[in-house]
């Protein structure tokens, strides 16, 4: 008798011509190595019932072939009702599917991407509410330098601001460690506009490595506009380079004149 996984298995649906019919119905779309021993019988209800075969496809460990069967009351035939492949406890699966948008991380886009939109972004808030008053709107637009649906939230603020101070453009990189000065003494250094310009400007010398990016003012590297390496001053004047001729041997340039057939002109015949 074939192991079975409940005490009220139904003898005509774990029968040989049962298992012998599941067999079948896998057959039709995998095959036949592909299907294993039989594993055992769960029922389900009264005359329903899943037999499971061991798969024995490569990468698919762990996994069972389940056949459905049923039968009718007074009937002592199994019907097969349908089939399925089946994770076990230790089967190999693939990771959870996360949805593209989640699966992005900063630094992935390329040219022509485009992120999705978050219409509740919480790093956003309504950059201005409107008065209906087209002179004021108008006028708080201007002054304000909006014009934008969204702005920056607060919470959208100290993220950036967060990640941007514990990042390479912060205090602890192992550049700002070893420089002798801080971003905050740089001329270099641009303010931000708004809140973060308390913390944060953005560098503009070429011979950075952050040239073109934010830096806190505690930031700090080799480039800074107040350090350097001064160049040293001699105590006495530069003399003129002096040019040792005596092993100079003078040749012309010019090449040797050649006479109509090609050939140099030998020496003047004496008379």
């Amino acid at each position: 008798m074939p192991p079975v996984r409940s005490k009220k298995v139904d003898a005509y649906l774990s029968s040989e011509d049962a298992l012998a019919s599941a067999r079948e119905a896998l057959a039709e779309f995998t095959r036949p190595g592909d299907v294993g021993a039989f594993i055992g019988v769960e029922m389900l209800a009264d005359r329903l019932a899943n037999l499971s075969f061991a798969c024995t496809m490569p990468g698919y460990r762990g996994w069972s072939w389940v056949v459905t069967v049923a039968r009718v009351p007074r009937s002592r035939t199994a019907r097969v009702d349908e089939t399925e492949l089946l994770p076990g406890p230790d089967a190999l699966l693939a990771p959870p599917w996360i949805p593209w948008a989640e699966r992005l991380r900063p630094g992935d886009l390329g040219p022509g991407d485009l992120l999705p939109h978050v219409p509740d972004d919480p790093r956003l808030e309504q950059g201005y509410e409107q008065t209906d008053d087209d002179d004021a709107d108008q006028t708080a637009i201007v002054e304000l330098g909006l014009g934008r649906t969204r702005v920056l939230s607060p919470k959208g603020r100290d993220d950036a601001a967060t990640r941007w101070y514990t990042g390479v453009h912060g205090p602890d990189t192992p550049e700002a460690v070893k420089a002798t000065e801080r971003c905050a003494t740089c001329g270099f250094v641009t303010p931000l506009a708004g809140s973060m310009r308390l913390v944060f400007g953005v560098c503009t010398n070429e011979w950075s490595s952050l040239d073109g990016q934010v830096v806190s003012y505690d930031h700090g590297c080799g480039a800074h506009s107040e350090t350097g390496i001064v160049r040293a001053v001699l105590d006495w004047p530069d003399n003129e380079p002096v040019v040792d001729d005596s092993l100079v041997v003078p040749f012309d340039l010019l090449p040797a004149p050649q006479g109509p057939d090609g050939v140099a002109p030998g020496p003047e015949p004496s008379s």
